[in-house]
């Protein structure tokens, strides 16, 4: 059986208590931590890289929404909250599914049905990582393009789809860019942010930023802002 890596995220220590017991009758998902505020739930999420967040949006100082800004790769998201009217806020940032406190178990029961669901999909689609060489099947609309991955320049996120640039071309394909990362050649492609990965093979120069950003030109003049966690990151991975 797999497992699942969570964490939950509530400023209520009750709150959290009522998402374990909830979590009892699935031993898959394995709880690695707990975080009462933003600050150390990213620190805990950077640390543990979980698959899966329970998270409340009201917490002191930063919100549940705050959290998910500043996170560069972002796991499977469930909202765990008091309050209804973020319900539509919920979705656009792509959560799985959004429960109203105090939990029930057949509301529950339905929400994990749908986890269970997208991890498995994860789950085979990390089984079989990209190579370099390898050349992917597209199909955007009527248009249908066959192109080896080192044609990629950067692709970047729109919701659910992922759009690729290539040569001239550009196309979307049904993936998020958090799959897409966790297939594809670390060593040539960058998460340069939370909704673009590069592909360093095109970089031309780069620039200093403000807010300790770079500022990355492609061989083809398109620019791309990395954010200021993944800057350090990239300095690092290059030694600059």
């Amino acid at each position: 059986m797999s497992t699942y890596k969570t964490i939950i995220i509530d400023d209520e220590r009750l709150a959290r208590e009522e998402v374990k017991r909830a979590l009892l009758p699935y031993p898959e998902f394995v709880i690695v931590g707990e975080a009462n505020n933003v600050d150390a739930a990213i620190a805990l999420i950077a640390e543990e890289k979980p698959d899966l967040i329970f998270l409340d949006i009201h917490m002191p100082e930063k919100s549940g929404f705050d959290l998910l800004e500043e996170l560069t790769t972002v796991p499977e998201v469930v909202f765990t909250t008091a309050y209804n009217q973020y319900a539509v806020q919920a979705f656009e940032v792509n959560a799985l599914d959004y429960i109203v406190k105090p939990l029930r178990d057949e509301r529950f029961a339905s929400t994990m049905e749908k986890v269970k669901l997208e991890l498995s999909k994860k789950e085979e689609i990390r089984q079989e990582p990209y190579e370099m060489n390898k050349k992917i099947f597209i199909k955007d609309g009527e248009q249908c393009y066959f192109i080896p991955l080192s044609d990629i320049r950067f692709i970047e996120s729109l919701d659910n789809y992922a759009r690729l640039y290539f040569g001239k071309n550009k196309a979307m394909i049904k993936r998020s860019l958090n799959l897409l990362e966790e297939k594809l050649d670390a060593t040539v492609f960058f998460r340069a942010n939370r909704s673009q990965i590069i592909n360093i093979h095109y970089i031309k120069e780069i620039h200093p930023h403000f807010n300790n950003r770079l500022h990355i030109t492609l061989t083809t003049g398109e620019t791309i802002e990395v954010s200021s966690r993944q800057s350090v990151r990239f300095k690092n991975w290059n030694s600059l």
